[in-house]
């Protein structure tokens, strides 16, 4: 067997041998649509008892082949998707987890709209988990999805090309108890006045990664939307600082709180929020190298007293956690003080 090489760019990676660089299409970098949707009709009917598949490049005919053969078929991952594409996953009734991936710069680019999420919420009504990676749209796709899917628990937004105003429409997934936003250089620059942002009441945790956080208009308007939460995460997000950071102080009922890799916020930031959180029990801030012992006040201290959970490394020089080892803060309700 010759060496495996593959091609890899941010959210995609493809195997290549001798047989894809014969059958590449004129661009040379994916399999006609044709030899995809035969390769679909014959997998449909060899194994009609699929539950997952992951597919780059079909079209609409191919995937309506696994609809009508795969009536279990329950997960599916597709690449390079647009608007007309999504009619053969619309046909997948007992669909539950579906990851859309439009846009990938520089590698290739499809279009997935308002039309799209329309057409695909109408079909997908038991839909549990949506990640939509490169999409467009907007308030209605949105809209749509959330009064369809009404099963919708976790909704993730990779990369989204969203248009302004879209944030109000999270309102109508009314049973959503998580939602993501990974990689994502806006959340919504024009949110529209606080009182049609509607409020996910539902939701448990909300998770962003890797986002640009500078418009404060857009991150406050989503952290209004979000306010129930018990759970928020920022990992390695650009522009959080502390003027951003101050208005989580929305999330009342927090029980958890992960910050890592955000630099800008300060310990006084920190500090300013989460002591009017009275439902926290897990803090963990790592690499976040403006948060420092020193500047940890007597509040803050004793918060950390009665967390159950502490994870404290906010630079490589944090000499906190392993002082406080055998003072008993941290350990409320057991051994929960973990030094990173």
């Amino acid at each position: 067997m010759g060496a495996g090489v593959f091609l890899s760019h941010r959210l995609v990676s493809l195997h290549i041998d001798s047989c894809f660089l014969r059958f590449c299409d004129d661009e040379g970098m994916l399999l006609p649509v044709e030899i995809i949707d035969r390769g679909l009709k014959a997998l449909a009917c060899g194994c009609p008892n699929l539950r997952r598949l992951v597919v780059v490049g079909a079209s609409e005919f191919g995937l309506l082949s696994v609809a009508e053969e795969c009536l279990t078929l329950q997960e599916f991952e597709l690449h390079k998707c647009g608007d007309n594409v999504l009619r053969g996953i619309a046909a997948c009734e007992n669909l539950q987890i579906l990851k859309l991936v439009g846009n990938v710069e520089g590698f290739y680019n499809s279009t997935v709209s308002d039309i799209g999420l329309t057409i695909l919420a109408q079909g997908c009504k038991r839909l549990v988990k949506l990640e939509l990676s490169g999409c467009e749209g907007s308030f209605d796709g949105i809209k749509a999805i959330g009064q369809c899917c009404q099963m919708l628990e976790e909704l993730t937004f990779s990369d989204h090309r969203m248009d302004d105003g879209w944030l109000a429409a999270l309102s109508y997934c009314e049973n959503l108890k998580t939602l993501r936003f990974v990689s994502c250089k806006k959340i919504d620059p024009s949110p529209g006045p606080d009182e049609y942002l509607g409020s996910c009441l539902a939701l448990e945790r909300l998770h962003l990664q890797k986002c640009q956080l500078r418009d404060k208009k857009g991150v406050r308007a989503l952290f209004r939307v979000c306010e129930a939460v018990r759970e928020l995460v920022f990992q390695d997000c650009w522009g959080l600082d502390d003027d951003i950071f101050r208005f989580a102080d929305v999330f009342r009922r927090a029980k958890f709180l992960s910050l890592e890799g955000c630099s800008l916020v300060t310990t006084e930031g920190l500090e300013s929020v989460i002591l009017s959180w009275t439902d926290l029990q897990s803090l963990t801030v790592v690499s976040c190298k403006n948060i420092k012992d020193g500047e940890v006040s007597p509040a803050l201290s004793t918060l950390f007293s009665v967390l159950k959970e502490l994870k404290w490394r906010p630079d490589t020089k944090s000499l906190l956690a392993s002082s406080l080892a055998g003072t008993g803060m941290g350990k409320r309700g057991g051994k929960f003080f973990k030094k990173m």
